[in-house]
Order: C-alpha cells, then sequence, then structure tokens
C-alpha cells in the first residue's frame, strides 16, 4: 500500500478518535466508572425570619457521580421529604435536570415550602430530609444520596394592609378602607390628605380584625380580638402626608409632604391608527409624570392623548394644527377647543415608535422617536450561566418577531438584569426590573424599566432622575429551569420557573 495514503488513514483515525473522546468530557472525563455521587449541604441559618426574606437560606450540592463508563449525560433529580415519610411524597425540587450540581433557596421560598408542603408549623423545628438521584441513558442502575437538616418556620406578615379612621380618606368604613402599597414583605406605603383625628390599620378590608394598633411604645402591635386594646395614632393636623408602616420591625412614620404627584393616573393614546380606540400608555417606574408607549405605526394620521378612556375632555393636544411628530410642545385642553393634533405621513409609517408624555404643569412635553430594534439581547447577574461577566454575557434567542426574544435554561438563586450592547464601562442600554431592586420575578407579563445610560436625548427626558444612579435588578429566590420572554417594543417580560 502507498505509504503516503497509509499515513493518511492513520491521521483520519486519530482525529476521529480524539473528536469521539472530547464529546461530552464533563462525563467521560469526569466518570470512567466509580465515582461516588455525593449529596451536601449549606445552611445559612435554620431558624427562618422573614425580615431576611430575600436572604439564602439553603444551596444543596453534588458530585457529578458516574455514568457507569456510558459516556451519556447523567441526569438529576432533586427531592425533599418531611423527614420519616420515606419520600412517599416528595416535592421534586428538580426533575431530569443535566448538568446541574447545585439548588439554592430563599428564606421565603423555603418557609414556603416547609408550611405548605410539609405541615411544618411556625415556630416549631421541622426535619426535613433531601436525596438527589441520577438517570443515565444506556444504564439501569439509578445511584442516590440524601441528608437531612432541619429548620424553623415562621408566620407570615400579611400582603395586603388598608388605613381606617376618621383621618382617613373614607373614615371608618371598613368595606371602603384605603388600600396602601406593598413594597417589600411586610412594608407598606401610601401617600395622600389626612384629616385630624384618630387611625389604624386593617389587614382586609370588610374586616374590623386583624388589625394593627399602636402599642404603648408607638410600635405597631399585632390585634386579633376585641379582648385586646384598641389604642390608634392620632393625626394633629389636617395635610398631605407620606406613611410607611413596617410590620417586620413596628415601625410607623407619618410625614408631611408636599403632594407633588401628577394631575392624572392615566394616560391614552388616540388617533387615526387606533381607529381612535384609546390605548392604554403605562405610567414610567422612576418619574410618575411620565407616561409611555411603544408599537408600530402601520398607517398615518392625526393624534392627541386622553386622561380618561372615552372622554373627550381634558386632553393633550399639539399647539398648532397638524404638527408634526417631532414637534414636543403639548398643552392641557380642559374643553373640545382647541383641537389641535399631531400628524403622521404616511410615508413616516411602517416601522415601530416609542412617545413619552410629561404631564408635568407648565412643562409638558410630547417625545416621539422611531425605534429601531436592537439585534440581541443578553442577560447578566449571579443568576445567570456567565455571573456577572458582561463579555460573556449569556445571549437570549432572537424569533420570527424582530421585537421578542426567548431563552430557557437554569437560574441559580441570584440577581440578573438585561443588557442591550454589552458595554465594558456598564454605561449602555438596560433593561431593569420596573417594580424596583432585588424584586422576585411574577412570573407572569410584566414592565421593565428601559434605560440607556449612554443616550442624552433619554437621560433628558428626566428631569429630576440621574439614570446612571439606577440599576434596578430582578431577584431569583430559587434556582431551577425558567423561561424568558422579552419583548423590547412593549418593554414587557416574563421570567417563568418551568
Amino acid at each position: 500500500m502507498n505509504k503516503t495514503y497509509l499515513f493518511s488513514l492513520l491521521v483520519l483515525l486519530f482525529c476521529g478518535l480524539s473528536f469521539t473522546a472530547c464529546n461530552d468530557q464533563d462525563y467521560q472525563e469526569n466518570n470512567l466508572g466509580m465515582d461516588p455521587l455525593t449529596l451536601t449541604a449549606e445552611q445559612s441559618t435554620d431558624v427562618l425570619q422573614e425580615i431576611n426574606h430575600a436572604a439564602n437560606a439553603l444551596t444543596l450540592n453534588w458530585t457529578t457521580g458516574n455514568n457507569g463508563g456510558t459516556g451519556n449525560r447523567i441526569y438529576y433529580t432533586l427531592q425533599l421529604a418531611k423527614a420519616g415519610t420515606h419520600f412517599a411524597e416528595p416535592y421534586a425540587a428538580l426533575s431530569q435536570e443535566g448538568q446541574t450540581y447545585s439548588w439554592s433557596v430563599s428564606q421565603e421560598s423555603l418557609n414556603a415550602l416547609v408550611l405548605d408542603q410539609f405541615g411544618g408549623v411556625p415556630g416549631q423545628k421541622c426535619d426535613i430530609e433531601a436525596r438527589v438521584l441520577t438517570q443515565t441513558p444506556g444504564w439501569e442502575k439509578t445511584l442516590s444520596d440524601s441528608l437531612s437538616f432541619s429548620v424553623t418556620p415562621y408566620q407570615p406578615v400579611t400582603t395586603t394592609l388598608y388605613l381606617i379612621g376618621d383621618a382617613t380618606p373614607n373614615g371608618w368604613n371598613a368595606d371602603n378602607a384605603t388600600a396602601m402599597e406593598r413594597v417589600d414583605n411586610g412594608i407598606f406605603e401610601w401617600e395622600g390628605n389626612l384629616k385630624t383625628g384618630a387611625l389604624k390599620f386593617i389587614t382586609t378590608k370588610g374586616q374590623f380584625l386583624p388589625s394593627y394598633n399602636k402599642g404603648t411604645d408607638g410600635q405597631a402591635v399585632l390585634r386579633t380580638s376585641d379582648s385586646e386594646p384598641d389604642e390608634q395614632w392620632q393625626i394633629e393636623e389636617d395635610h398631605y402626608y407620606k406613611v410607611e408602616a413596617n410590620l417586620l420591625t413596628g415601625d410607623v412614620t407619618f410625614t408631611q409632604a408636599e403632594g407633588n404627584r401628577p394631575a392624572f393616573d392615566h394616560l391614552y393614546f388616540v388617533g387615526n391608527m387606533t381607529d381612535w380606540n384609546f390605548e392604554t400608555m403605562t405610567p414610567d417606574a422612576l418619574d410618575p409624570f411620565l407616561f409611555r408607549i411603544g408599537r408600530v405605526f402601520d398607517k398615518g394620521g392625526e393624534f392627541k392623548f386622553g386622561t380618561a378612556k372615552g372622554s373627550w375632555e381634558n386632553m393633550y393636544k399639539a399647539t398648532v394644527d397638524n404638527a408634526p411628530y417631532t414637534d414636543t410642545r403639548m398643552q392641557l385642553v380642559s374643553g373640545y377647543d382647541p383641537d389641535h393634533k399631531w400628524f403622521l405621513k404616511d410615508e413616516e409609517t411602517g416601522k415601530a415608535y416609542k412617545i413619552c408624555v410629561d404631564i408635568r404643569k407648565g412643562q409638558e412635553r410630547m417625545l416621539m422617536k422611531a425605534f429601531t430594534p436592537y439585534s440581541t439581547i443578553w442577560m447578566v447577574g449571579d443568576a445567570t450561566p456567565a455571573g456577572w461577566s458582561i463579555d460573556n454575557a449569556t445571549a437570549l434567542q432572537a424569533t420570527d418577531n424582530p421585537y421578542i426574544f426567548t431563552w430557557t435554561g437554569t437560574l441559580n438563586a441570584g440577581e440578573l438584569k438585561f443588557t442591550c450592547d454589552k458595554r465594558s464601562d456598564w454605561n449602555g442600554a438596560w433593561f431593569l426590573c420596573a417594580a424596583g431592586n432585588d424584586k422576585e420575578p411574577t412570573g407572569q407579563t410584566e414592565k421593565m424599566l428601559f434605560i440607556d445610560k449612554s443616550d442624552e436625548e433619554l437621560k433628558n427626558q428626566y428631569l429630576d432622575i440621574n439614570v446612571g444612579d439606577v440599576d434596578q435588578k430582578w431577584k431569583i429566590s430559587q434556582s431551577g429551569t425558567y423561561t424568558i420572554t422579552l419583548n423590547q417594543l412593549s418593554e414587557t417580560v416574563s421570567i417563568v420557573k418551568q
């Protein structure tokens, strides 16, 4: 046989073997047949506290184990169960996950698991067992390892809180009590006018108990019976107040404020392109005077902005008739006239625009700009596969819709946000959590906050806020498989645990 031909065959054979040996090397190199599967726990605390609800409570780690020398991927199932039940009805924290070697859970999520799944009692220690099992295609043997740990759960405080009393807008009517906004676990806020008089807090509309009353030290105390003291806070002066109640610490404050709020809580886009239907605009997450909408304009014509759905009075309009969309001047018209509107030409259609409307009295502005979608969106954060490395940020997958990206994979417990440009100085375009910093995803479609720290036009939309200081992230409390769907035109996202 020709020596050159024989040498070529040997080279091809060697390359083929080398390529095969590198396939799934995570399994072939690390699992030659006898590595044990070992489960370990890193427990931050055994007594859970709601004040630390976002903190990590427990991390379970396991070694790779082995695949019987098959070279095939190993799939892991992690189960938790109440001690002594022999995993008769286990909770599956992970199910058939490949290349996953840890699971973390926050204090809040572990607390809910203990109470809802394992029959735990607040204030009493609960013993739990955990086990990890493997399944390897082509190998019938299942490996497993287990451990036990103990945890003491807490009774979560109410998720709703209402103001009631003759100092409040709706008096002592429990059916119409004034709702406060929940900003975090046990923390509620409200702003508005209070009158001279008394007030307290109730947890359920229509029911006077349970309530939070003023204790002897001025702190909020839980009242569950008519036989308990019914002390209330006293408002000494009619004024606009900011009320803050922290049920976890008992702190309650009443701060007089100027009441600088927008004249309208809602704004609507309406015109030829909506067939004169009222499309709801979104209040800005940082500035309550700003309202936003993003949409594709397939046809042109006139448009203006309403303050009440279906009403043609109290509308924000252009200052001249047929104003170009680049004209930022705007006026509030209380009646019907004048009825000046902006006009989008036909040749300006066939693309997307984003609109920002500022309704500050005396500073009204209409800011409209064509929107070119980003070709790629990435996510960064210690919850993501690449952590905080922006150079190696994890890309979302594009779809047939240029504005929508998706991704499915494993997220760790931790923070995440989305970058549109991967700027190494971190001062670029971002999609952030509109609800605030370190907020748990709702599991449904929710609004995002778009910030471009390098765009002077966008920064100038915020008259009183330095967007360079804004950094609001989502907080993943429980690791697992998630599906993300992001729409950069509507500025919405869903982060859904599978």
